[in-house]
C-alpha cells in the first residue's frame, strides 16, 4: 500500500461504523477481533494497524521503554508506573505517583502505598482502602 493510498484508507475510516471498520481489518489484518464492539477504538487499532504496515513499527529503544513502564505489582494491585492516585483527607487533595520502585507523595519515595497512606493520615492504614482501590470490610 502507497503512502497516498494509507492516507485514503485513514480518511475512510473516520467515517465507518463497526462492519465496515471489521471488513477493513479482515481484508488488511486478518481476522477481526470478535470481542470488540467499540468503533473508536477499533478506529484507532485498525489506523495503528495500517501506519505500522506502510512506516514501520515502534523502533527497538522505545519497545524497551514500553516492556520497562509495565504495571507495578504493589499491595495486590496492579498500578501502572507514572499512574497518579489522589485523595481527598481533611480539606486536602493529595496526590501520589506510582513509581517503578515504589510511590513518590511530596518528593518523597515510600515502598508501599501503606506508608504513603499512614503518612498523610498520621496513623495506620491500608494504602489501597485509602486511595478507594479496595472495597472497605
Amino acid at each position: 500500500m502507497s503512502k497516498a493510498e494509507l492516507e485514503a484508507l485513514l480518511t475512510a475510516i473516520e467515517q465507518m461504523g463497526l462492519e465496515e471498520l471489521r471488513a477493513v481489518w479482515a481484508r488488511h489484518c486478518g481476522a477481526p477481533i470478535p470481542l470488540l464492539r467499540s468503533v473508536p477504538i477499533l478506529r484507532m487499532l485498525l489506523a495503528w494497524r495500517l501506519q505500522c504496515a506502510v512506516h514501520g513499527g515502534l523502533d527497538a529503544e522505545t519497545r524497551r521503554t514500553l516492556a520497562r513502564s509495565g504495571p507495578v505489582r504493589a499491595e495486590g494491585l496492579s498500578l501502572g508506573i507514572g499512574a497518579r492516585l489522589t485523595r481527598n483527607w481533611q480539606g486536602k487533595t493529595h496526590e501520589v505517583v506510582v513509581e517503578a520502585d515504589g510511590f513518590s507523595w511530596k518528593g518523597r519515595r515510600y515502598r508501599s502505598l501503606s506508608a504513603v497512606a499512614s503518612a498523610i493520615a498520621g496513623s495506620r492504614w491500608n494504602g489501597p482502602r485509602f486511595f478507594g482501590l479496595r472495597e472497605s470490610r
